[in-house]
């Protein structure tokens, strides 16, 4: 475990920022003391570090003051909502030099127009995913990202991370149900990217915008799409004997004649974990379970069901549960979304991955998954979206116990690159941070990078927003780390 670095006390030109940021803000948005800073050092995931200060914007106007007021000091700001983020997208690190202010959306949470004709919600960045669920549902819409931190985590952050969730194989991740972006710089000045049309115009900066995870600037507003809601759903739940037979039904699933809208596994270690947790009604005695879900007119879920059903027995399934009520359907998802819950019954510590491989693949990624475990000696369970190959493997342990970090970030390491060498990629829906941000040069060549670079510093030439994320440094080929130099846990 690495040291906790000395405490810097604030510098001269630090002390003007923070005297300039109290005036804007008052005693009650800022935080300055060690014990205020604390609960900002990170996000979901363990990588911590120091920000300078925490301020809390209550509005548009005062976020544009705060940032030129970083930008005149040449001070970073890190941009952070909820802080559900699970690579280290929130954690302020201060790589580029001076320690970063972080700047807390959370309190800028309004919903500011539910337009139903149009099927469309302007929101404010640290809305909750989960009230504009319901706000939608109320008039018979819905918002279909639905990540699993949902009950918590906050529109602006989806849209900085490009976030999915459950039902991703039929309508896509965040980038799909963006409609504009009110992107604000390091000047204070809010760019309106594409402006929620029926058509795009012009170059798509919405599009580059969605996933930037604040290093192009702070989102403070967000046109979003609407669907209807489907007026029948139909939930199946099917254990397996082996992992293989599992990922063996899910290919033949998404190729056959009805795609599912949603395809979940979870191996028995996640089984096991969830039933004594929330009571879900998983098979015990499987070696991994699906769950699926099919939406639409009556007739279509049923044809769906039907179908599910029967390739299911065909690949060996061992029970197969149609979900009879909306009850037995939400207790089936409940499990689902329950896991990061359940573990702390099991161990006072994870780490979360989160890799892609083609669904082909999903049953050799599996096996490779459990062999990295037994070889580091670590607890692993792993859920999936099946659908589009989409693996998060968590990585359960106990921090105090002497070298474990040293394994959990080779097991980390290690998942990674063998979903590299399956022809997959580093991330499905948690970003890159810094967790990842090394990896990238696994991903896209030299010329690749440079193109994203020159974009983004077009974009916001100060840079002075998230700095130290996503694009790598200068790492060579081979020598990806999982975290940076320096980064302590």
């Amino acid at each position: 475990m690495r040291r906790r670095p000395a405490r810097r006390e604030p510098t001269g030109p630090e002390t003007s920022l923070l005297a300039r940021l109290h005036d804007v803000l008052g005693e009650d948005g800022l935080r300055t003391g060690r014990l205020g800073r604390a609960t900002y050092r990170r996000d979901a995931s363990f990588l911590n570090a120091e920000p300078l200060a925490v301020a809390l914007p209550r509005t548009r106007q005062e976020t544009a003051e705060v940032l030129r007021a970083c930008r005149d000091a040449r001070v970073p700001f890190t941009p952070r909502a909820a802080g559900t983020g699970l690579a280290g997208g929130a954690t302020p690190t201060g790589e580029a030099g001076a320690r970063p202010v972080v700047v807390s959306v959370a309190r800028m949470d309004r919903l500011r127009e539910l337009d139903v004709a149009n099927r469309r919600a302007w929101v404010e960045p640290g809305l909750v995913n989960a009230r504009l669920g319901r706000a939608a549902a109320a008039v018979g819409l819905r918002f279909a990202p639905d990540p699993a931190s949902q009950i918590a985590a906050t529109l602006g952050g989806n849209v900085a991370t490009n976030a999915g969730g459950i039902h991703v194989l039929t309508y896509g991740v965040m980038s799909q149900h963006v409609l504009a972006v009110e992107l604000m710089d390091a000047d204070g000045v809010v760019h309106l990217l594409d402006g929620g049309r029926a058509e795009q115009t012009g170059l798509d900066l919405r599009g580059v915008s969605v996933g930037g995870e604040g290093t192009l600037g702070i989102v403070v507003g967000a046109c979003l799409r609407l669907l209807p809601a489907p007026p029948a759903v139909g939930t199946l739940l099917a254990g397996f004997p082996s992992l293989e037979r599992a990922a063996a039904a899910v290919a033949a699933l998404v190729t056959s004649d009805r795609l599912p809208d949603a395809v979940e596994l979870m191996d028995a270690r996640a089984v096991s974990l969830v039933e004594g947790y929330a009571h879900a009604g998983y098979p015990q005695d499987a070696a991994a379970v699906l769950l699926l879900e099919y939406e639409g007119l009556p007739a279509g879920v049923d044809a769906g069901v039907g179908t599910a059903e029967r390739l299911a027995a065909e690949h060996g399934a061992t029970s197969v549960v149609r979900a009879e009520s909306a009850e037995q359907r939400a207790r089936i998802w409940k499990g689902r979304k329950a896991v990061a819950g359940a573990i702390a019954k099991r161990a006072p510590d994870f780490y979360l991955q989160d890799v892609v491989v083609p669904r082909s693949r999903l049953g050799e990624m599996l096996d490779r998954v459990v062999a990295i475990g037994e070889r580091e000696r670590l607890e692993i369970l792993t859920v999936v979206h099946a659908g589009d190959g989409n693996l998060h493997p968590f990585v359960l342990f106990d921090r105090r116990e002497d070298g474990v970090m040293e394994r959990v970030f080779a097991a980390g390491h290690d998942i990674v690159a063998a979903a590299l060498a399956l022809d997959g990629t580093i991330t499905g829906e948690h970003g890159v941070g810094i967790e990842k941000r090394d990896f990238l040069g696994e991903v896209f060549d030299a010329d690749d990078l440079a193109v994203q670079r020159a974009v983004r510093d077009a974009m916001e030439p100060s840079g002075l927003a998230n700095p130290d994320k996503v694009l790598p440094t200068t790492v060579g080929c081979g020598e990806a780390r999982m975290v940076p130099e320096g980064a302590w846990v």
